[in-house]
């Protein structure tokens, strides 16, 4: 399986990322994490990253649920960015309310929504799913 090099984790919950980072290490399906408490702070520190050529994430896990910029906000200013890699991100969030599913497929850039919590089972799906969208 295709091991990750930098992950991306938009959350404002502190034992969510402490979670899903150490089941990700634990796995070891991902060398480095970049980690923002906030869309705004995301997307202010991703379009830096853009601007200056740096690496970019091959994932980002993103929150609908937080304060500042939500998560929908986030997809909203993120999709205007001219990005020359592929980015992908998966929607993660305790909401199962069809209509944020419905509206989370109607982005081009999410590849999947998963449903809090992170387990191994769900995080061996999200790596299928994400060396499949590599190929």
């Amino acid at each position: 399986m295709k091991k990750i090099d930098l992950a991306c984790i938009i959350d404002d919950d502190n034992i969510f990322i402490y979670g899903v980072r150490k089941v990700m290490e634990l796995a070891d399906i991902c060398n480095n994490f970049l980690i923002y408490r906030n869309g705004q702070e995301a997307l202010n520190a991703l379009a830096s990253i853009i601007s200056s050529n740096e690496k970019l994430p091959d994932m980002i896990l993103l929150d609908l649920n937080m304060p500042i910029l939500d998560g929908w906000q986030f997809l909203d200013e993120f999709i205007q960015i001219p990005v020359a890699k592929k980015v992908t991100i998966y929607i993660v969030s305790s909401s199962v309310d069809p209509a944020d599913v419905l509206r989370a497929k109607s982005y081009e850039i999410v590849s999947n929504y998963v449903v809090k919590p992170i387990t191994m089972k769900k995080l061996e799906e999200l790596m299928r799913d994400f060396a499949a969208s590599q190929s």
